[in-house]
Formats: C-alpha cells, sequence, structure tokens
C-alpha cells in the first residue's frame, strides 16, 4: 500500500469519526467497513491478489474458470446452477489460509507453482449472480467489495441482462480499472456478428461509466482469447498494484458519499454580531437589571448609614439590604462562601423567555444555514442540549461576579468620624446649655458664661454640630448618589462580562465546536478523495 492511499485511508478513517451520528448512518457504516477492510486486506496475505469470475447461469463461467486456470476443478454441466458455492485455485507454495478464511471460502485447491507467472493468484469461482437460489447470490454480493480484481463473463444472448448491468457493473462503475468483461462462446458468432456484439457491449458499458473496463472475446471450449486473459492476469499479479487500485476505489467511492452528506454549501461562521443580543437577552432572563438596581439601592442604603447624621441613621438600619435579599452582598460570601451557590433573583418572566427563546433560534438558524439535515440538528442541539441547565450556569455567573462593593468606601469612614465630631459637639452643647439654665436653681449662678466669636460656646456647639451635621450628611448623600450611579454602571458591566462568559461557553462554543467538526470532516473527505 503506497503512502499516498495510507493517508487516503487515515483521512477517510478521521471524516468517519467526525460524520458518525451525523450523516446517514449507513454512509457512515459504509465507510467505515472500507477503513476496516482496507485493514485486514493488507494484514492478511498482501503478497496475493484475488481475482473472482463472476457471471449469469449459462454463461459458461465455470468452462471459463478451467480454461484459465488449466484446471478441472470447477464442475461443468447442463445441470443449472452448477457452481453452488465458491470455490478458489491459489497457485504458489502453500494455501493462503487466513486470506482464504477471511474470504470464507470453503472449497480450496493449491497449484504447485512456485515460478509461474500465476503464482501468488487466487482465482475465485462465484456462483451465479442470477442463481434462483438466494444463497447464492448472498455470496456474490459478499464476495464482490472483498476481492481485488473481477472478470464478469457473459454470453451473447444475456450481455445486455438488466440485472447484470443494474445490480452489478453500474454500481461498479468506479472500479473500472480493476474490472474486466469477458464476452464468452465467441465461437458461437460469425466474425461480424461478433463485431457487432462486441461494438455493442462495449457502447453499453462506456455509458455506464466503465470505459476504463477492460473487454475481450473468449470461447473456453476452443480457447480463443483465453492466452489473452491469461497475460492480464499474469500482469495484475506482476505489478501488485491491483490491491492497491481496489482499496483505492473503495475509499473514492466512500468518500463521494460521506461528501454528498457534508453537502456542498461551505460551513457556515458565526457572526459575532449576534452574540450581543442574545448576551442581552441572557441578562434580561437572568435578572441582571434587578442586581444592578440591587448594588445601586445598596450602595445607597449603605453610604447613607454611613455617612449620615448619627441622629437619624438608625433608621435607615431598619430596611432591608438589597442585596443581602438578593443574597448577592459580598461580605456573606466572604464569611460563607457556599450560601452564594445560588441567589435570589427572580425566574425570568415568559416575555422573557420568549426573547431568550428567539435568540437561540436566530443562532442556531445563522449557524445551520446550508447544513445538512443531520449536521443543522447537531448544530441545534449543541445550541440547546445545556438549555435545561442554562439559567443555573447564569444564576452562578451572576453569584460569583466581583462586584467590588467593599472598594471605595474610605471616604466613609472619614465622614463617619467627622459626623462623630459633631455628634460629640452637639452632645457637649447641648448639656453645657442645659446646665447653664439649671445653674441658677442648683445654687451656681456665679458660673461665668464663655463667649466665643460673640456667641455662647455651648450655642456655637450645640448650633455648630447640628448644622455642621446635617450639612455634611447632605453633601454626602450626594456623593453617595454620585458613587451609587458608577458603582451600579460597573456592576452593570461586570455581570454582563459575566453572562458573556457563560454565553461563550455554554451556547457559542458548542456551536463553533460542531461548525468546526463540519469543517475538519469536509477537509478530511477532501483529503481521502
Amino acid at each position: 500500500m503506497s503512502r499516498t492511499l495510507a493517508q487516503r485511508l487515515q483521512a477517510l478513517d478521521e471524516a468517519v469519526e467526525l460524520s458518525r451520528d451525523r450523516s446517514s448512518a449507513a454512509v457512515v457504516d459504509r465507510a467505515a467497513a472500507v477503513v476496516k477492510r482496507a485493514g485486514e486486506r493488507g494484514a492478511f496475505s498482501g503478497d496475493h491478489t484475488v481475482v473472482a469470475l463472476a457471471g449469469a447461469t449459462g454463461s459458461g463461467k465455470s468452462t471459463s474458470f478451467n480454461a484459465i486456470s488449466g484446471t478441472e476443478f470447477a464442475t461443468t454441466g447442463v445441470r443449472r446452477p452448477t457452481t453452488s458455492t465458491a470455490m478458489a485455485v491459489a497457485w504458489g507454495t502453500e494455501l493462503p489460509g487466513e486470506l482464504l478464511d477471511w474470504l470464507d471460502v470453503p472449497r480450496r485447491h493449491l497449484v504447485p507453482a512456485r515460478r509461474s507467472a500465476f503464482a501468488n493468484l487466487v482465482l475465485l469461482d462465484l456462483p451465479d449472480h442470477d442463481s434462483t437460489e438466494a444463497a447464492h447470490r448472498m455470496t456474490v454480493d459478499r464476495l464482490v467489495p472483498l476481492v481485488d480484481m473481477l472478470i464478469w463473463v457473459v454470453d451473447p444472448q444475456k450481455y445486455a441482462d438488466a440485472a447484470l448491468h443494474d445490480r452489478y457493473l453500474r454500481p461498479l462503475a468506479p472500479y473500472a480499472e480493476v474490472m474486466i468483461v469477458v464476452l464468452n462462446q465467441s465461437d458461437r458468432l460469425q466474425p461480424d456478428d461478433l463485431a457487432d456484439a462486441m461494438a455493442d457491449l462495449r457502447r453499453l458499458l462506456d455509458a455506464e461509466g466503465l470505459a476504463a473496463a477492460r473487454l475481450i472475446s473468449m470461447s473456453a471450449l476452443d480457447g480463443t482469447g483465453v492466452p489473452e486473459l491469461r497475460q492480464l492476469l499474469a500482469q495484475a499479479v506482476a505489478d501488485k498494484a491491483v490491491v492497491s487500485r481496489r482499496i483505492a476505489a473503495d475509499v473514492t467511492v466512500a468518500a463521494e458519499e460521506l461528501a454528498a452528506e457534508l453537502g456542498t454549501a461551505p460551513t457556515p461562521t458565526l457572526d459575532r454580531k449576534r452574540r450581543e443580543p442574545l448576551v442581552q437577552a441572557l441578562a434580561e432572563a437572568s435578572g441582571v437589571g434587578i442586581a444592578v438596581d440591587g448594588v445601586r439601592d445598596a450602595w445607597k442604603l449603605r453610604g447613607g448609614v454611613a455617612t449620615g447624621w448619627p441622629f437619624v441613621t438608625w433608621l435607615a438600619r431598619l430596611k432591608p439590604d438589597p442585596l443581602r435579599a438578593l443574597r448577592l452582598d459580598q461580605s456573606d460570601r466572604r464569611l460563607a462562601p457556599t450560601a452564594v451557590s445560588r441567589t435570589s433573583l427572580p425566574g425570568a418572566s415568559s416575555v422573557q423567555r420568549a426573547r431568550l427563546d428567539r435568540g437561540l433560534r436566530e443562532l442556531v438558524d445563522a449557524a445551520s444555514t446550508g447544513l445538512p439535515r443531520g449536521w443543522a440538528a447537531a448544530v441545534r442541539s449543541a445550541a440547546r442540549g445545556r438549555e435545561a441547565l442554562l439559567m443555573d450556569r447564569l444564576d452562578t455567573a451572576i453569584a460569583g461576579a466581583d462586584l467590588e462593593l467593599d472598594r471605595g468606601t474610605g471616604w466613609w469612614s472619614v465622614v463617619r468620624l467627622l459626623q462623630w465630631l459633631l455628634m460629640v459637639a452637639v452632645v457637649v452643647g447641648g448639656l453645657w446649655t442645659l446646665f447653664m439654665m439649671l445653674a441658677p436653681a442648683l445654687g451656681l449662678a456665679g458660673i461665668p458664661t464663655v463667649y466665643w466669636w460673640g456667641w455662647p460656646a455651648q450655642f456655637i456647639l450645640l448650633a455648630g454640630g447640628v448644622l455642621g451635621g446635617l450639612l455634611l450628611a447632605g453633601l454626602s448623600s450626594l456623593g453617595v448618589s454620585v458613587s451609587a450611579r458608577a458603582k451600579a454602571h460597573r456592576a452593570e458591566r461586570v455581570l454582563h462580562r459575566a453572562i458573556g462568559q457563560v454565553t461563550d461557553a455554554e451556547l457559542i462554543a458548542p456551536v463553533e465546536d460542531e461548525l468546526d467538526r463540519h469543517r475538519r470532516a469536509v477537509q478530511a473527505v477532501r483529503n481521502a478523495r
């Protein structure tokens, strides 16, 4: 077997594996059988050439077998059918037992020949292909794909028989180079009639794609044409190329069938522009918008508690934290990592699911345009095969996204410290004022009043603390609102990125893998052809 043929077989084997469960099972199985058969044929007596004589009842096939082989092993006579089982005659020093076992030919004969031109030739006499016995026809159908070379013996009366041409010759057109057609019983025709019959048979063969098949006339009874046929067989044995040509034809036929299954249109290329609408639909269905609102509201709530006026922030603490309610709080995640594998985001609405379904359908349609039915179904399965777990994957991605809510809060501590200082000022000022009001009643009327900038110091502490706290709280609230919007925008980007990663892993990648598989199958078939 040549290196090129070995590479073609390897390519065909790759195409078979890539096409399995996507192309017609019968076509794939036939191609796989070619690869298997080629390997087995090479392992069983690769030096031998197997030639089979096939023909219809009454064509003189068995007589031709004896004439070609120079033996009387084939039974001839008027009883039909004469050949009931396949018989083999081998030339050489010993019978190729493993090869004949593989061919399952029970009747075997050895013609001792060390230097004969037929050395390493195995000649098979097949049952009649038109036998009334079904077992005989099955034997022919089983052995025709296994032999290296075929000799079809026809007679002047039935050389145009439809059973022969429709069932065997026309389907075997790709094997014309390893096929010989013999018009037997030429002794029964006048020279002009023989010439007309040969011309008509040649025309039939050419019309059926068998132009490369050799055609000779022969009379097994008087020996006309027998030496020519024996010379053709000797050449086939000598050049040792028949086996490779037969396997090469098998590969070509199988590759052509697989090519038809793969279609003629180029493999679609998935447009990345279709990804964004799908990501957007998945984001809506998985509750990204609710999560973003939760980030903004939670930031405002937490920032307000941290920077607001301490005398009223306790009211804000009574409000539920939006992120904790959604189970998206990162501080909880650090404390209990396993507790955030799921969020509490609501499920997708019917409208959101309809948009998602439309996005998936558009993705499948774009990815399967021009593909044969089996491959289109594989693309559809790749896109929707993980649909049942898709929402879980999206929820996990949202739960695992780093929203960075623990960053950007440094200024909150500064504001909180200032608020507490101002609150101390309010408390001190309030107590001082109360003390000054009660001092006369306590007999402490002589305590002097301290003035700052022309105002009682306790009043400055009290009013300044209240006004400063409220002003600082207002400015801080504005800062918290601005930063909340920024946090929400960033959270939206982060969550969309997480949704995009899930989209790529669960939807885009499987579809692209399937398209790449089709692309590689096309290339493998091209290499096999």
